[in-house]
């Protein structure tokens, strides 16, 4: 069977596929063009986040037998098209939980403690001491938005902290040591607010300006989670107006992202889609792909 490899993916997991009989075939920098022209002649796709599979590409890839995607989300896969058309769609949904999860807390320190404008202070030859009054986030409150594998691993560090965390998530009843309730509650307690879910139709902006509105006055907002969910002109407006004491982010509605108008606002800083971006959780994205694709080209 013949595999292709569509995005960076560990070597180590190029070579345990290759070991259990299948030709792998890595061209982690291949376009969309040229992915549409060579196709059918793949029995699996591997993909991460750049590389988008929609209905179009799943009708060229005639002997398409999975796609698997070395990660969580799933929102850059025509997943229901896929899989009526007999193709697999399988992930690594807690390979990179842990690598997400510490880069939200690390997220939550540097907005609490200005780090990164403090830093970019001192690169200036300043000594600006009494510029930068931070807060602890002991006693402060997380609200988390999504409360699945990186949610609740994020919780758990947070609640090591001495914060509080409250969630939202319709599909998740309970988790331990969160207090679940609805949207407008957590958005309304929380002096931090993280999102975790998919970008789907019902989360497309589900922190929106309606939210940032209610929320409370200071307010951090973080989002690790995907791009879309949050609406970036409402979070400009707001940390403009003073509403949000800043933002931290990872992803965006439209990446790669440059030259954003959030990042004229010296209250934000971020990063370019890194959640994953560990020696660890690349090392264990790639070991769990190898034995998705071994599993799909086994059934």
């Amino acid at each position: 069977m013949k595999v292709l490899i569509c995005d960076s993916t560990a070597q180590s997991a190029l070579d345990t596929i290759a070991e259990a009989g299948h030709e792998v075939v890595n061209r982690p920098d291949i376009t969309a063009d040229e992915l549409m022209e060579v196709a059918a002649e793949y029995d699996v796709f591997v993909v991460r986040s750049r590389t988008k599979v929609r209905e179009a590409l799943i009708d060229a890839a005639t002997n398409l037998k999975a796609i698997v995607r070395g990660g969580v989300g799933l929102d850059n896969i025509d997943v229901e098209y896929a899989r009526s058309k007999g193709v697999q769609v399988l992930n690594t949904p807690t390979a990179s939980t842990d690598a997400v999860a510490e880069l939200t807390i690390g997220y939550i320190f540097s907005l609490a403690r200005s780090i990164p404008q403090m830093t970019a202070s001192m690169q200036a030859g300043e000594w600006a001491k009494k510029s930068f009054l931070g807060s602890e986030v002991g006693g402060k409150v997380l609200g988390l938005v999504g409360a699945g594998n990186i949610g609740q691993a994020t919780g758990r560090r947070a609640r090591a902290l001495g914060m509080s965390v409250v969630a939202y998530d319709p599909f998740v009843k309970s988790a331990e040591g969160i207090e679940m309730m609805s949207l407008e509650e957590v958005v309304a307690k929380a002096d931090y607010i993280s999102l975790h879910v998919p970008h789907t139709d019902a989360t497309h902006n589900i922190i929106g300006a309606e939210q940032l509105a209610n929320a409370k006055d200071g307010v951090y907002i973080i989002n690790c989670g995907r791009g879309g969910t949050l609406d970036e002109d409402a979070l400009y407006d707001a940390i403009q107006s003073g509403k949000v004491a800043g933002a931290a982010l990872d992803v965006y509605a439209e990446e790669p992202s440059k030259g954003h108008k959030l990042y004229t606002l010296p209250q934000v800083i971020g990063s370019p889609h890194v959640g994953a971006g560990t020696k660890e959780a690349k090392a264990r994205v790639g070991a769990e792909t190898a034995q998705q694709v071994i599993k799909a080209l086994a059934e």
